[in-house]
């Protein structure tokens, strides 16, 4: 009995509460309705305080009001994981406020919302760019910021996320033998990012994709390919002499080297007739 009392008494509570709140959705007092979404905000209501703050904010526009509204409307939206959402409101925040209260931590947000939504590495990595935009931009507005050495770190992995994409596109490449295509998505990915952990591994298969390149080049084109084979194999060996791809360097060195040997003597040959 008891039981089933305490029941009912939350029942009417809880009903009586929404009642409450619905009122105050249709209500024309946005005093109180500022006062409320705080109140929401506050004890992590965070769907409740969003949908007042939505009809509050237009009415406080311009008003010293106005940037503390627009923060805590983006931080709804954060705080409920939706980082798109937020992100757009976080971007719109920075455009009004730049030098607020809240600027700093809008900034980062802003940047912070584009790293959560960055995909897989094989898919498009247009957010992965917004967010390395994004942070690049909080570091230049705030470089003494506590939060500088962690916006860093994120930047480095969505960063090495870029390179593993440009490395799997270079890869399904070579795997298809589209060398020149292989070629020039890993010359990119290197240009862009010259202190990947890939690195060894992508100018092995740069090294690998010129010597495949050039072996199944037409005649008249493989001596040219056959040489910046070659010099690409230096440029390989100074920078790696004890490379865990020695073996297959090695062996591209002896083929090239060969060729270009016999080629020599071939057109020394027809010069002496």
């Amino acid at each position: 009995m008891k039981q089933l009392l305490r029941i009912l008494i939350l029942s009417v509570l809880v009903l009586s509460s929404c009642g409450e709140y619905d009122k105050l959705l249709k209500s024309t007092d946005y005093e109180l309705k500022m006062t409320r979404a705080k109140e929401y905000f506050n004890k992590g209501q965070y769907v409740k305080s969003s949908e007042l703050l939505s009809q509050v904010i237009p009415m406080y526009r311009g008003s010293s009001d106005a940037e503390e509204l627009a923060y805590m409307f983006a931080m709804c939206f954060y705080r409920m994981n939706d980082y798109f959402t937020a992100g757009s409101y976080f971007k719109e925040f920075i455009e009004q406020f730049p030098f607020g209260v809240h600027a700093e931590e809008g900034f980062y947000l802003a940047a912070y919302c584009d790293y959560k939504q960055s995909p897989r590495p094989e898919l498009d990595q247009a957010t992965t760019l917004s967010a390395i935009d994004g942070l690049n931009l909080f570091i230049d507005h705030f470089p003494s910021s506590e939060k500088v050495p962690e916006a860093k770190i994120l930047i480095k992995e969505l960063e090495e996320k870029l390179v593993e994409k440009s490395y799997t596109s270079a890869r399904l490449y070579y795997d298809m033998q589209k060398y020149k295509a292989s070629i020039t998505a890993l010359e990119n990915g290197l240009k862009t990012h010259a202190n990947t952990k890939y690195r060894e591994e992508m100018l092995f298969l740069k090294l690998n994709s010129l010597f495949k390149y050039a072996e199944l080049s037409l005649p008249s084109k493989q001596t040219e390919r056959y040489q910046d084979t070659l010099d690409e194999y230096y440029s390989f060996m100074e920078e790696y002499p004890k490379s865990s791809f020695s073996k297959q360097v090695s062996d591209i060195f002896e083929k090239t080297n060969n060729y270009l040997k016999g080629k020599n003597i071939a057109d020394g040959n027809k010069e002496s007739k």
